[in-house]
């Protein structure tokens, strides 16, 4: 079957439709702006998504928007003059809205990094570094990160970039100094266990005094409380006694006054008591009996 010139012609021209069709359309990832450039010139700057362009005319780049990390092993040296090797990471962020601009400037990311970024980044880290010991750098190195951190934001500002944070990941040092360290750390962890023993031995001491103290506390407060009953038993004893002999003393008294006011009582008492004998006397040799026989009744 033959094919005639106008289904050619028409055949063409649908593919033709098709390539300008797919050559007027782009899209831009996620996390992306793009550049569109016209004869290789920056025009613009789009979002991420689905767009149109002049067909064989203009280009589209795309340039990254999200969090970069950018790793750098730095050789360096301690306040001690100690030299070691540190590695750093840095993470930092275009601004979405200065994307154009640089590009326009440094042609791109990787121009920007190789350009500005990375020797900014390496010489903020090495003038910090020295400004500490070596053992500052192990143990705490949060201080050195924040002056590390803020140095860099200040040779960047005015650039179209967000410093995020700086991460000090690594401090290689020399073998030497890490067995001294080690020596170190197992001098101070012994010491650190006398000190504990003593602490405990000086705790046994105290429990000790306390246990006695307490003991003697406990005799004493037995004793006292021994002593406190006998005086109180005495106090109430004498008491007893002293109650005792007023009453005896005032009914003494009381029969004192009696007598002395009635002397009759006095003979009504020995009449009471008088068992209706007379008085038998022995009178030795030589002795004479007088009586009254003229007494009256």
């Amino acid at each position: 079957m033959s094919i005639s010139k106008t289904q050619v012609i028409a055949l063409a021209s649908v593919l033709l439709l098709c390539i300008f069709g797919m050559s007027s359309c782009y899209t831009v990832e996620e996390g992306h702006v793009g550049i569109v450039k016209r004869f290789s010139e920056a025009k613009e700057q789009t979002s991420p998504g689905l767009h149109a362009k002049v067909p064989f005319v203009d280009t589209v780049q795309e340039i990254e928007i999200r969090t970069r990390k950018n790793v750098e092993q730095m050789p360096s040296s301690s306040k001690e003059q100690m030299p070691l090797t540190a590695e750093v990471s840095l993470n930092w962020t275009v601004h979405r809205d200065s994307a154009l601009d640089l590009y326009k400037r440094y042609g791109g990311l990787d121009q920007f990094e190789s350009r500005i970024l990375d020797p900014r980044f390496r010489a903020a880290t090495k003038d910090v570094l020295p400004h500490y010991t070596a053992e500052q750098l192990i143990q705490d190195r949060s201080r050195a990160v924040t002056e590390i951190e803020a140095a860099l934001t200040k040779d960047l500002d005015g650039f179209p970039v967000k410093i995020d944070s700086v991460q000090i990941e690594n401090i290689i040092l020399p073998a030497q100094y890490l067995i001294s360290i080690q020596t170190k750390q197992t001098e101070k962890n012994l010491a650190d266990a006398e000190q504990h023993k003593l602490a405990r031995q000086k705790l046994e001491a105290q429990r000790d005094v306390n246990t006695a103290e307490a003991s003697r506390d406990s005799a004493k407060a037995i004793a006292d409380g021994e002593a406190y009953k006998i005086k109180a038993e005495a106090e109430a004893q004498a008491e007893s006694i002293r109650m005792k002999g007023l009453a005896e003393a005032d009914a003494i008294r009381a029969k004192a006054e009696a007598l002395k006011n009635n002397p009759l009582i006095v003979e009504l008492t020995k009449a009471q008591n008088w068992d209706g004998r007379l008085p038998q006397t022995v009178l030795g040799e030589g002795q004479s009996l007088l009586m009254n026989m003229n007494s009256k009744p």
